[in-house]
């Protein structure tokens, strides 16, 4: 393996590391808030009124980021083989890692919109 990938690896971990740190922040944030949260920064967190259980808002949207970290992190450790490979096909679970989750954490805020507002 020469320097070079080995840069690109390392730089790539990096970026990777940030990102998910910044996602596993939100949902700590969220899990141990006390205040309704809001699922993404262009939507105003719903009123403690209009929900029947803060708590489980919270924490279950909470865990909805957290797995989004852990999922980011985790697709860089299986795309990391094919990158030392210099194959285009670490860019499937590279961005797959990332894109992959967003609609489905989106379909989850929703169900829990109908599950938790009065």
């Amino acid at each position: 393996m020469s320097y070079d990938m080995v840069v690109e690896i390392v730089l790539g971990l990096v970026i990777y590391v940030l990102v998910a740190a910044v996602m596993l922040g939100i949902g700590i944030s969220q899990y141990k808030s006390q205040k309704p949260v809001g699922f993404y920064s262009g939507e105003k967190p719903p009123l403690e009124s209009e929900l029947t259980d803060v708590t489980m808002w919270n924490k279950k949207h909470g865990k909805m980021w957290i797995l989004y970290g852990i999922i980011i992190i985790l697709s860089y450790a299986v795309g990391i083989p094919l990158v030392s490979q210099d194959s285009v096909w670490c860019v499937v679970p590279l961005c797959g890692g990332i894109l992959v989750p967003l609609p489905f954490m989106i379909m989850n805020h929703h169900k829990l919109m109908r599950q938790y507002k009065k």
